[in-house]
């Protein structure tokens, strides 16, 4: 079954995908212009990869948790996806992204820092 996480933030949404089941790899994460455009972006990857499930990422704990979480189903509504979709706590997953990559590129606001963080989310999901 090949598989796809998403990061979703307010100005990029990171991606992971794994084809085998055992193996995640980072994807290029998808820059939002509006939501409109990202969910055609997010629709269109998962299309390209021939993604049978889908995992997003959702915050446990900390401020404005139910606002985030509010913000990330409204969007996944938007993907009128007819693939499951599940989701998984995403709790430090981005400040484990940036512990994982000292020191491997800085940390600009390209986007590989929020696909690092969708990669620890969906290898959180796999190992459930």
């Amino acid at each position: 079954m090949k598989s796809a996480a998403i990061d979703v933030g307010l100005k990029r949404i990171g991606t992971a995908i794994c084809l085998d089941g055992k193996i995640v790899m980072p994807q290029n994460a998808i820059l939002r212009k509006n939501r409109n455009q990202a969910a055609r972006d997010v629709v269109a990857f998962l299309k390209e990869w021939e993604i049978d499930m889908l995992v997003v990422g959702l915050p446990k704990g900390g401020a404005g948790e139910e606002e985030m979480e509010r913000r990330i189903r409204h969007f996944v509504s938007l993907l009128e996806l007819d693939i499951p979709v599940v989701y998984q706590d995403e709790q430090g997953s981005s400040f484990e992204a940036k512990e994982l990559t000292k020191g491997d590129f800085k940390h600009k606001r390209d986007g590989r820092l929020d696909s690092v963080a969708a990669k620890i989310i969906l290898e959180r999901y796999l190992s459930i």
